[in-house]
Protein backbone atom coordinates (compact mmCIF):
# COMPACT_ATOMS: atom_id res chain seq x y z
CA UNK A 1 0.00 0.00 0.00
CA UNK A 2 1.39 3.61 -0.63
CA UNK A 3 1.94 5.76 2.56
CA UNK A 4 -0.18 8.12 3.61
CA UNK A 5 0.70 11.37 3.80
CA UNK A 6 -0.69 14.50 4.80
CA UNK A 7 0.54 16.59 1.75
CA UNK A 8 2.31 19.61 3.27
CA UNK A 9 6.02 21.19 2.48
CA UNK A 10 6.57 20.91 6.46
CA UNK A 11 8.61 19.45 8.24
CA UNK A 12 6.25 18.39 11.28
CA UNK A 13 4.31 17.08 8.72
CA UNK A 14 6.78 14.88 7.23
CA UNK A 15 7.94 13.63 10.52
CA UNK A 16 4.20 12.73 10.88
CA UNK A 17 3.48 10.95 7.50
CA UNK A 18 6.33 8.27 9.16
CA UNK A 19 5.38 8.41 12.55
CA UNK A 20 1.89 9.81 13.41
CA UNK A 21 0.20 6.47 13.36
CA UNK A 22 -1.44 4.58 16.64
CA UNK A 23 1.25 2.68 17.54
CA UNK A 24 4.38 3.47 15.78
CA UNK A 25 6.05 5.43 18.57
CA UNK A 26 5.35 3.15 21.32
CA UNK A 27 7.30 0.35 18.88
CA UNK A 28 10.12 2.59 18.68
CA UNK A 29 10.19 2.80 22.45
CA UNK A 30 9.88 -0.60 22.81
CA UNK A 31 13.24 -0.99 20.44
CA UNK A 32 15.17 1.77 22.07
CA UNK A 33 16.02 -1.21 24.43
CA UNK A 34 17.32 -3.04 21.48
CA UNK A 35 16.49 -5.68 19.27
CA UNK A 36 13.36 -7.17 20.01
CA UNK A 37 11.46 -10.28 18.55
CA UNK A 38 7.80 -10.27 17.05
CA UNK A 39 6.65 -11.70 20.06
CA UNK A 40 8.56 -9.95 22.32
CA UNK A 41 7.21 -6.72 20.98
CA UNK A 42 3.58 -8.16 21.03
CA UNK A 43 4.42 -9.13 24.70
CA UNK A 44 4.87 -6.26 25.52
CA UNK A 45 2.51 -3.92 23.45
CA UNK A 46 -0.71 -5.12 25.41
CA UNK A 47 -4.01 -3.80 22.55
CA UNK A 48 -2.01 -4.24 19.49
CA UNK A 49 -3.51 -7.07 17.03
CA UNK A 50 -0.91 -9.07 15.22
CA UNK A 51 -2.04 -8.04 12.09
CA UNK A 52 -1.70 -4.01 13.17
CA UNK A 53 1.62 -4.50 14.40
CA UNK A 54 2.88 -6.79 11.24
CA UNK A 55 1.75 -3.18 9.59
CA UNK A 56 4.07 -0.98 11.38
CA UNK A 57 6.57 -2.96 11.05
CA UNK A 58 6.72 -3.41 7.38
CA UNK A 59 6.25 0.54 7.30
CA UNK A 60 8.55 1.15 9.51
CA UNK A 61 10.47 -0.53 7.87
CA UNK A 62 9.52 1.04 4.08
CA UNK A 63 10.65 4.10 5.81
CA UNK A 64 14.00 3.62 7.13
CA UNK A 65 13.55 3.57 10.97
CA UNK A 66 13.28 -0.47 11.51
CA UNK A 67 15.55 -3.42 10.12
CA UNK A 68 14.93 -7.12 10.54
CA UNK A 69 18.30 -9.40 10.72
CA UNK A 70 18.34 -13.44 11.53
CA UNK A 71 20.28 -14.08 14.94
CA UNK A 72 23.12 -16.22 14.90
CA UNK A 73 22.11 -20.29 16.22
CA UNK A 74 21.68 -20.98 19.06
CA UNK A 75 19.09 -18.20 18.98
CA UNK A 76 18.08 -18.37 15.49
CA UNK A 77 15.22 -15.74 15.80
CA UNK A 78 14.67 -12.80 13.59
CA UNK A 79 14.36 -10.09 15.50
CA UNK A 80 13.48 -6.06 14.93
CA UNK A 81 15.93 -3.17 15.66
CA UNK A 82 15.99 0.99 15.39
CA UNK A 83 18.43 2.20 12.76
CA UNK A 84 19.84 4.94 13.48
CA UNK A 85 17.39 7.38 11.73
CA UNK A 86 14.73 5.53 14.11
CA UNK A 87 17.23 5.90 17.17
CA UNK A 88 17.20 9.35 16.51
CA UNK A 89 13.55 9.46 17.74
CA UNK A 90 14.68 9.07 21.28
CA UNK A 91 14.78 12.87 22.34
CA UNK A 92 11.20 13.41 20.82
CA UNK A 93 10.15 10.66 22.85
CA UNK A 94 12.18 12.13 25.65
CA UNK A 95 10.42 14.93 24.94
CA UNK A 96 6.90 13.12 25.18
CA UNK A 97 7.45 11.85 28.21
CA UNK A 98 7.68 15.07 30.06
CA UNK A 99 5.00 16.24 28.48
CA UNK A 100 2.49 13.72 28.91
CA UNK A 101 4.31 12.96 32.76
CA UNK A 102 1.38 15.27 34.38
CA UNK A 103 -1.65 13.09 32.80
CA UNK A 104 0.03 9.87 34.37
CA UNK A 105 -1.84 10.19 38.16
CA UNK A 106 -2.91 7.27 39.78
CA UNK A 107 -2.69 3.65 37.54
CA UNK A 108 -6.31 3.46 36.27
CA UNK A 109 -7.80 -0.19 36.66
CA UNK A 110 -7.48 -0.89 33.18
CA UNK A 111 -3.83 0.19 32.42
CA UNK A 112 -1.14 -2.15 31.68
CA UNK A 113 2.26 -1.57 33.50
CA UNK A 114 5.46 -2.51 32.12
CA UNK A 115 8.68 -1.60 34.60
CA UNK A 116 10.89 -0.56 31.01
CA UNK A 117 8.23 1.93 29.83
CA UNK A 118 9.59 4.43 32.88
CA UNK A 119 13.32 3.71 31.14
CA UNK A 120 13.08 6.92 28.47
CA UNK A 121 12.06 9.54 31.19
CA UNK A 122 14.20 8.40 34.20
CA UNK A 123 17.66 7.97 31.69
CA UNK A 124 17.92 11.95 31.67
CA UNK A 125 17.18 11.87 35.73
CA UNK A 126 19.83 9.29 36.42
CA UNK A 127 22.84 11.17 34.07
CA UNK A 128 21.65 14.23 35.72
CA UNK A 129 21.99 12.31 39.22
CA UNK A 130 25.40 9.92 38.76
CA UNK A 131 27.99 12.20 37.83
CA UNK A 132 31.02 10.26 39.63
CA UNK A 133 31.75 7.42 36.77
CA UNK A 134 28.93 5.37 37.74
CA UNK A 135 28.07 3.90 34.32
CA UNK A 136 25.43 1.14 34.85
CA UNK A 137 22.55 1.52 36.94
CA UNK A 138 20.15 -1.21 37.50
CA UNK A 139 16.21 -0.41 38.05
CA UNK A 140 14.33 -3.17 40.02
CA UNK A 141 10.41 -2.34 40.59
CA UNK A 142 7.44 -5.13 41.90
CA UNK A 143 6.81 -5.13 37.54
CA UNK A 144 9.91 -6.35 35.96
CA UNK A 145 14.11 -4.77 35.79
CA UNK A 146 15.71 -2.84 33.60
CA UNK A 147 19.13 -1.33 33.57
CA UNK A 148 20.29 1.92 32.19
CA UNK A 149 23.64 2.43 30.78
CA UNK A 150 25.40 5.84 31.51
CA UNK A 151 28.75 5.34 30.26
CA UNK A 152 30.27 6.45 26.88
CA UNK A 153 28.97 4.55 23.91
CA UNK A 154 31.70 2.40 22.09
CA UNK A 155 29.70 2.65 18.53
CA UNK A 156 29.22 5.76 17.33
CA UNK A 157 24.76 6.45 16.87
CA UNK A 158 22.57 9.10 16.23
CA UNK A 159 22.20 9.60 19.86
CA UNK A 160 25.98 10.70 19.65
CA UNK A 161 29.41 10.18 18.47
CA UNK A 162 31.55 7.03 19.78
CA UNK A 163 32.77 7.51 23.22
CA UNK A 164 29.71 9.80 23.84
CA UNK A 165 28.10 9.80 26.95
CA UNK A 166 24.41 9.00 25.52
CA UNK A 167 21.99 7.37 28.52
CA UNK A 168 20.35 3.81 27.08
CA UNK A 169 18.86 1.25 28.39
CA UNK A 170 17.73 -2.32 27.92
CA UNK A 171 15.09 -4.35 29.66
CA UNK A 172 15.97 -6.92 31.75
CA UNK A 173 18.54 -6.93 35.07
CA UNK A 174 21.93 -5.75 34.16
CA UNK A 175 24.78 -8.60 34.36
CA UNK A 176 27.02 -6.36 36.37
CA UNK A 177 25.54 -3.09 37.74
CA UNK A 178 27.47 -0.72 39.56
CA UNK A 179 24.25 0.37 41.26
CA UNK A 180 20.90 -1.64 42.04
CA UNK A 181 17.97 0.93 42.69
CA UNK A 182 15.38 -0.48 44.27
CA UNK A 183 11.55 1.08 44.41
CA UNK A 184 8.05 1.12 43.78
CA UNK A 185 6.23 2.25 40.79
CA UNK A 186 4.68 5.55 42.14
CA UNK A 187 8.28 6.57 43.41
CA UNK A 188 9.79 5.42 40.00
CA UNK A 189 6.93 7.00 37.97
CA UNK A 190 7.51 10.55 40.60
CA UNK A 191 10.96 10.73 39.63
CA UNK A 192 10.83 9.79 36.03
CA UNK A 193 8.47 12.79 35.90
CA UNK A 194 10.98 15.05 37.80
CA UNK A 195 7.81 15.64 41.21
CA UNK A 196 10.77 14.31 43.00
CA UNK A 197 14.13 14.57 43.32
CA UNK A 198 16.63 11.25 43.05
CA UNK A 199 18.55 12.05 46.34
CA UNK A 200 15.39 13.06 48.15
CA UNK A 201 13.53 9.83 47.03
CA UNK A 202 17.03 8.00 48.26
CA UNK A 203 17.10 9.68 51.22
CA UNK A 204 13.66 9.19 52.66
CA UNK A 205 14.23 5.56 52.14
CA UNK A 206 11.81 5.01 49.10
CA UNK A 207 15.11 3.97 46.77
CA UNK A 208 16.64 1.37 48.32
CA UNK A 209 20.57 1.31 46.77
CA UNK A 210 22.42 -1.72 46.80
CA UNK A 211 26.09 -2.52 45.00
CA UNK A 212 26.31 -5.57 43.70
CA UNK A 213 29.38 -7.58 44.89
CA UNK A 214 31.55 -8.29 41.94
CA UNK A 215 31.51 -12.07 40.53
CA UNK A 216 33.93 -13.88 42.88
CA UNK A 217 34.50 -11.22 45.29
CA UNK A 218 34.74 -12.45 49.14
CA UNK A 219 32.99 -10.46 51.70
CA UNK A 220 34.35 -7.10 52.80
Amino acid sequence: MPRRSYDQYCAVARALDAVGDRWTLLIVRELLGGFRRYTDLHADLPGVSTDMLASRLKDMERDGLVTRRRLAPPGAATVYELTSRGRALRPALTALADWGAPALGEPRPTDAVRAHWFAVPLMARLARHFTDGTAVVGIALDEGEFHVLLGPDATGTADGPAGAATPRYADGPAERPDLLLRMDTATCAAVAADRLPLAQAIAAGRITVTRPAAPGAGPA
